[in-house]
């Protein structure tokens, strides 16, 4: 496959690895107590949290480990599904319940989940394409836009959601 310019398109491991090594990344985070699998973005590299969200069909509270980056105050992070087709579930849930918390390798806030907007979004986009020069192909491969997803703080205390 050709991206038009000659060059082939990035490769992905099959779906089954992708999905071992999420389960592995929240495996380590579990079993050490949170003290690895975390970790704060740096210049041109992404780091890792755990959005809490509440589930849109369950109500009760879902985790999972996200690649984000900083703006300003805010954390910034793409839903995708593992490249693969489809929202991932907890875009899904965030979009019916806006309010969750994130634990970060320095701790836990409260946030309102939204999609960015379009001037937000074309400002924030090519900050994951410094990250990883592969991300464009990767999103291309979608059928559809890959949402760009804005954590706002929001007040309160620094407990994660119920």
């Amino acid at each position: 496959m050709s991206d038009g310019q000659g060059t082939k398109a990035p490769w992905n491991p099959p779906r089954w690895f992708i999905r071992l090594a999420w389960s592995v990344h929240r495996g380590l985070y579990r079993v050490t107590g949170s003290r690895v699998g975390l970790w704060r973005p740096r210049e041109h590299r992404w780091g890792t949290l755990r959005l809490l969200t509440t589930g849109r069909r369950t109500g009760q509270q879902r985790g999972v480990i996200l690649a984000y980056f900083e703006d300003g105050p805010n954390l910034v992070g793409v839903a995708m599904n593992g490249w693969g087709e489809g929202a991932p579930a907890w875009w899904l849930n965030l979009q019916a319940h806006p309010d969750a918390s994130v634990e970060l390798a320095d701790g836990r806030r409260l946030v309102r989940g939204r999609a960015a907007t379009d001037d937000e979004r074309s400002r924030l986009w090519p900050r994951w394409r410094e990250a990883d020069k592969n991300f464009e192909a990767h999103a291309a491969r979608r059928s559809t836009e890959t949402t760009v997803v804005v954590l706002e703080p929001r007040p309160g205390d620094d407990s994660p959601t119920s």
